[in-house]
């Protein structure tokens, strides 16, 4: 039996056959420099695996090894992974009472610490201290620093945002992830938690918004899309092989928490998260067959930045008071979304 003829593509600019749109995969690690075991796991995850880029904690307890490793490894993208909230402060704690105990260590509460950014006047200015010199001692590790995101996403709450938006030229910030990770495919995955996942997804697009539109015309990129926010600990090979498949064209940043163990420390920071499964996810032949069987580019934050000049549709700011009422909450650590 005889097929009927394929339609002829549709012609592209020029006359050209146009191609099917493309899907790009930027694949990062976060919290590089939080212990040997992420450190490891990262790099493990970058030398056998698909992760290109890792963002690192300036002030963690393995920050120093971390720097050691990635310049071992240049290859490996690294961007600042940046903490306000549950970690070490990099700039003296006398100079960011508001923000820090007297010991360095940041503020344990992050819906209490949002909120109070918005009312108290020396504790956004603090918040510009602290991002300043994590932003500094990043450059002093003379790593070329590839994108800005957050622990907890807090780089996208509207005061840390309008302070990297005023240094983002200073810096040259390349490029910051927003968190536009759809609910419904979350939620056919996996159903728990739908109010928080419902929640944080609307949330974060509203805040990943107004963050675009505050940073048009900065030179600073951004991916189409993102996963993980709401599988948070949890992305095992089967997820990541689906989700590699079903990707949209555009591209799309997907981050997870690789270690090469989960030690008591780890549990105590990030309960329940399954860092050494994600791990082996990232390291599985199967997830690489998956990303060539769909036609995926794995590709990089500095690959991004440098395709950034295509035109992108305007999108507007979301409203200050939605701005608020979202980052206050969207911020809470039930699970540690970064």
């Amino acid at each position: 039996m005889t097929r009927a003829p394929q339609a002829a593509p549709a012609d592209g600019p020029g006359g050209a056959p146009s191609r099917p749109p493309a899907k790009r995969l930027v694949v990062t690690g976060d919290d590089f420099g939080l212990a040997p075991e992420v450190n490891r796991g990262i790099v493990r995850a970058h030398r056998e695996g698909i992760l290109r880029c890792t963002s690192l904690m300036v002030a963690g307890p393995a920050a120093g090894e971390a720097v050691e490793m990635a310049r071992a490894t240049p290859t490996l993208e690294v961007g600042l992974h940046l903490v306000l909230v549950r970690g070490r402060a990099s700039a003296p704690a006398a100079a960011i009472p508001g923000l820090a105990r007297a010991d360095g260590r940041l503020r344990d509460a992050p819906v209490a610490s949002g909120l109070a950014w918005f009312f108290r006047r020396e504790l956004r200015r603090e918040v510009a201290v602290e991002i300043r010199a994590q932003l500094e001692a990043f450059r002093a590790t003379g790593l070329p620093l590839s994108h800005v995101d957050g622990h907890l996403n807090v780089h996208l709450h509207p005061v840390a945002l309008d302070v990297l938006a005023d240094l983002a030229e200073e810096f040259r910030i390349p490029a910051l992830r927003l968190a536009r990770d759809p609910v419904v495919p979350a939620l056919r995955e996996d159903p728990s938690a739908a109010g928080r996942k419902c929640f944080e997804g609307v949330a974060f697009r509203a805040l990943s918004r107004r963050a675009q539109a505050r940073l048009r015309g900065r030179g600073v990129a951004f991916a189409d899309g993102l996963r993980g926010l709401h599988r948070s600990g949890r992305c095992d090979e089967r997820w990541l092989e689906r989700t590699i498949e079903r990707l949209p064209p555009g591209t799309t940043e997907i981050y997870l928490h690789p270690a090469e163990e989960h030690t008591p420390q780890l549990e105590r920071i990030m309960p329940g998260y399954r860092h050494r499964d994600e791990l082996a996810a990232l390291v599985s032949p199967r997830v690489r067959r998956a990303a060539e069987r769909a036609g995926v580019e794995i590709t990089s934050w500095r690959e991004i930045a440098a395709s950034a000049s295509r035109p992108r549709t305007r999108q507007g700011s979301a409203p200050a008071g939605a701005a608020a009422a979202a980052s206050a909450a969207a911020f809470d650590g039930g699970r540690d979304p970064a």
